[in-house]
């Protein structure tokens, strides 16, 4: 529309005679030009700015509908850490304790003097990466082995008791596993060490 009207602007200086020289038509024209030139760049200016604010607003509206979640911090596996050796020790029952986020990966490891199995080095990562992608406690798993759900040991993960999920605000931010000699043992420190967690979000 800009450069249709710019055309018939120009066109009309030459053949209405609206300048009676031709020095004078040839400026005329000349402004014409400059004036379409103009005109043309700040419809164009428009259009960007306008398209700049259209984007901007639509990320604006994607960004408010996404949610937001907790993150596990190590300051925060720490503490679930020293709940859980706090009270393996204060029990007498020295274990191996895990921290995981929310996609099983490790963020803090314990392994206490005198943890009676090697094993329990890798039991423990295991227990709280089943918890943490499970969204359960691994004793809950357990429980569907022994009451007939032989499957579920084929999955690859470590269905044994003494993995725990860590909760915040009811959202899952990760797990606490834990190895010790028993397993209501683990169980029991696990879940000392879940709550340290969500006793103070």
């Amino acid at each position: 529309m800009v450069e249709m009207s710019c055309r018939t602007l120009i066109k009309g200086i030459d053949a209405r005679g609206a300048v009676t020289t031709l020095a004078n038509m040839a400026s005329a024209r000349r402004l014409a030009v400059e004036i379409c030139r103009a005109t043309r760049r700040a419809v164009e200016i428009s259009i960007a700015s306008y398209a700049v604010v259209a984007l901007a607003t639509t990320a604006s509206a994607v960004a408010a509908d996404l949610p937001t979640r907790h993150v596990l911090t190590l300051d925060a596996a720490r503490r679930v850490i020293a709940a859980a050796e706090a009270e393996a020790q204060r029990k007498g029952w020295p274990c191996v304790v895990a921290i995981v986020d929310n996609g099983g990966y490790l963020i803090a490891f314990d392994r206490m003097d005198r943890s009676p199995m090697v094993a329990s080095a890798e039991l423990a990562p295991a227990k709280a990466r089943t918890a943490a992608l499970f969204g359960k406690p691994t004793k809950a798993l357990e429980d569907a082995v022994h009451a007939g759900r032989v499957a579920a040991v084929t999955a690859g993960f470590v269905e044994m008791d003494g993995g725990q999920p860590l909760t915040v605000n009811g959202e899952i931010v990760g797990a606490v596993g834990v190895s010790s000699a028993q397993p209501d043992w683990d169980i029991e420190i696990a879940s000392v060490g879940a709550a340290a967690l969500s006793d103070k979000p």
